[in-house]
């Protein structure tokens, strides 16, 4: 396992992150803590969850992941081993994520009231990356490129800055970054940090793939440049570069068998995009789910990549990719693939 640094904190952190959304809902508990020993083993060192999870996010099962990697801390007794991420909502209507019935909002009484219930849940007095899982301002996201302005409430992001500073001088949490962010905002919290003798994010938290690259349109800059480097989410797009759902297969117990979610990726580009890129692995004697994740995790503005499974059979495939030989014959061919149909699932 290869280990580098978050940010600019001198923590390493293994290129491999465990993701943990799926406890608590399509997981069990015992499953939590067989998926969290085994990537121990592994060489594993970082864990990442949230405030919301499990997913999708409902009353139910809301602080369900936290409490299972909690009691897998209290079975273990391990905490000092590993880098722990966890996040606070942005602005929302899930009111039931606060005490007084709300919606979210990144406001110091909301953020302060996340973290405390976050290390509760999670049986530690500490935090080692507190994230901002959305932005508190309104923007569109989660589709679609390109910027479109809403008009709306928002707490400043300096103000946010000031109360996560309290935070980290308290000792609750150790570092903070960003989720979800876009290359303005980024700057800007790195700005008011500089200005202000704020703290500074350390890495950024998005959404990167084979076929949503669109972080490298300003992102990957950021990365090099100022040292917030990227944990990639979705490294497998929610499951359809494994091609598991090409040509309206819908496998039982998969995601959008339970939950008829992630439409975003079913368009006619993406499509031809992934079957490119299935085309790639089979010619390559490839898995195509390792191959997805190695091109991730080989990208040298990536610090971690975010894998998830909710079999062992899946996490293995997974942890395994970085035994997957990165060529420059398959980097030239899926560099090509992708100039032929760019982005398709942003």
């Amino acid at each position: 396992m290869e280990y580098r640094e978050l940010g600019r904190t001198g923590v390493k952190v293994s290129s491999i992150c465990l993701g943990t959304m799926t406890w608590g809902e399509q997981n069990t508990e015992a499953e939590g803590h067989e998926q969290m020993d085994y990537a121990v083993s592994q060489g594993i060192n970082f864990f990442d969850t949230s405030e919301m999870y499990a997913v999708p996010p409902r009353p139910d099962t809301q602080g369900s992941t936290e409490k299972i990697i909690g009691n897998w801390f209290k079975a273990r007794r391990n905490r000092d081993k590993i880098v722990l991420a966890t996040k606070v909502a942005g602005r929302s209507p899930m009111n039931w994520l606060r005490d007084d019935g709300s919606g979210t909002e990144q406001s110091k009484a909301q953020i302060e009231e996340a973290v405390n219930k976050s290390l509760k849940r999670l049986q530690t007095d500490y935090i080692d990356l507190y994230q901002l899982h959305w932005p508190d301002r309104p923007i569109n996201l989660f589709g679609g490129l390109g910027y479109r302005h809403i008009e709306g409430d928002t707490h400043p992001i300096g103000e946010i800055l000031e109360t996560l500073q309290g935070i980290v001088k308290s000792g609750k949490v150790r570092f903070i970054g960003l989720s979800n962010e876009t290359p303005w905002g980024t700057m800007t919290f790195l700005h008011h940090a500089k200005t202000k003798g704020l703290p500074r994010v350390q890495s950024i938290q998005n959404a990167y793939n084979l076929i949503n690259r669109t972080f490298e349109l300003g992102g990957s800059e950021i990365a090099h440049r100022d040292g917030v480097g990227l944990l990639a989410y979705s490294p497998l797009a929610q499951g359809y570069l494994t091609g598991k759902y090409q040509n309206g297969a819908l496998p039982e117990g998969s995601r959008k068998a339970l939950f008829n979610r992630l439409q975003r990726y079913e368009s006619p580009q993406a499509d031809k995009a992934i079957e490119s890129y299935l085309a790639i692995a089979r010619k390559h004697g490839l898995d195509p789910s390792q191959m997805a994740n190695q091109f991730v995790t080989t990208r040298p503005f990536v610090t971690s990549n975010i894998i998830g499974a909710t079999t062992m059979e899946q996490l293995k495939l997974a942890v395994t990719s970085t035994e997957v030989k990165w060529t420059e014959e398959l980097e030239k061919e899926i560099e090509a693939a992708h100039l032929a149909q760019p982005n398709p699932a942003p």
